[in-house]
């Protein structure tokens, strides 16, 4: 699929806006980029992955802890803050189990012990910002670029 900006150019500053946002600094950006890392591994794309990974390293993030984001839950490279974040955004991306909460009180309550409001709130919103630019990627299987990482961190 070519550019979708070509064909609607208010994506642009659609899309700027959701990162000055999320960019208010309420989460760190390394837990932003764990958390769009995690998301991209969920559901297969390799550009959200590759681009994440890029970013994560930019940071000076450590190899160990990249890699264990796909593992998360039993690794033990993350803080709680991290863990609750990737519980947030692998319960929004996976299916509940019938009957259940995709997320439960119990997990909204445990992200909360750990962000105030407003990153509570930011981090929702970066979580509903890289499911939208997961169907992007999904559709439109952008090729991952290694020079793509060093443009959040610069």
């Amino acid at each position: 699929m070519p550019d979708p900006g070509r064909f609607v150019p208010e994506l642009a500053e659609v899309s700027a806006a959701l990162f000055r946002a999320t960019g208010n600094r309420s989460v760190p950006r390394s837990t932003m980029s764990l958390v769009h890392l995690r998301a991209g591994q969920i559901v297969g794309n390799t550009y959200l992955t590759v681009l994440n990974t890029g970013f994560l390293r930019k940071a000076g993030v450590s190899e160990e802890r990249i890699t264990a984001v796909a593992s998360w839950q039993d690794a033990p490279y993350f803080d709680d803050a991290e863990r609750a974040a990737l519980a947030l955004v692998e319960a929004t991306l996976r299916p509940a189990a019938p009957g259940r909460e995709r997320v439960p009180d119990a997990l909204y309550a445990q992200a909360a012990r750990h962000y105030d409001e407003k990153a509570l709130a930011t981090l929702t919103v970066a979580i509903g910002q890289i499911s939208f630019f997961i169907a992007l990627a999904v559709i439109g299987k952008p090729q991952p670029v290694e020079s793509l990482g060093a443009r959040q961190w610069d």
